[in-house]
């Protein structure tokens, strides 16, 4: 990789999680590990994120009426583990509707600019 790669790809990263992790919640109530593994595993191991990462754009979505959580006791070998599992509200559906709205933009943006349009 290039000198400048890594830190261009974390830009990235960072624009795009939030959008992201509405999809993921949109889909399926989750909570923040299962998230994290959800990332992962769908990304092949592009979006490894640390809990420090992922957290704060889980309280940041909830404050501003994203999303929303309730703790759910899940068993987890043979005992209950409480998890903050976090909900979708329609405002979250709006604001997701709204950021693929702009990903799609720049994206048909960035590929005239690559050439990747014309295929």
């Amino acid at each position: 990789m290039e000198p400048c790669a890594p830190r261009f790809a974390q830009q990235l990263k960072k624009g795009i999680l939030e959008m992201l992790v509405l999809q993921l919640i949109a889909r399926r109530p989750s909570h923040g590990y299962e998230l994290l593994l959800r990332l992962r595993e769908g990304s092949s191991g592009l979006l490894t994120l640390k809990e420090g990462t992922l957290y704060p754009i889980l309280y940041r979505l909830e404050d501003e009426g994203c999303i929303v959580s309730a703790w759910q006791n899940q068993a987890a070998e043979g005992r209950p583990m409480p998890r903050k599992v976090y909900t979708i509200t329609p405002k979250g559906l709006d604001t997701l509707n709204a950021e693929q709205q702009v990903w799609q933009a720049f994206r048909a943006c960035v590929d005239t600019f690559t050439g990747r349009d014309e295929a």
